[in-house]
């Protein structure tokens, strides 16, 4: 006689399972550059559809919105953070550059 599936087997799957599900579905049967692909025709039609000035404002929106949420400083913070990781980036690849000569 067959078992009865126990509740983990039974179990439904949440929303974020079943997307990623879904993203590594789509992965591998298109490859990665295909979020690459349909990110930029999606940006390319958005551009088409409501002018570079959008992008001006919805930049300019969500820039008021980091700074009242993290302060001022904050942007100083992640540009250094940024500038440090630029420097290290240079100094690997000057190093690749000398061991190849």
């Amino acid at each position: 006689m067959a078992q009865k599936p126990n509740d983990a087997t039974k179990r439904e799957m949440s929303v974020r399972e079943a997307g990623k599900k879904g993203g590594d579905t789509v992965r591998d049967r298109y490859g990665s550059t295909f979020y690459e692909d349909i990110g930029r025709k999606g940006g390319k039609a958005t551009r088409d559809r409501h002018g570079v000035e959008f992008y001006e404002s919805i930049g300019q929106k969500g820039g008021k919105v980091v700074k009242e949420r993290y302060g001022s400083d904050f942007y100083e913070e992640i540009g250094h953070k940024g500038g440090q990781k630029v420097k290290k980036l240079i100094a690997e690849a000057k190093k690749k550059l000398g061991e190849g000569s």
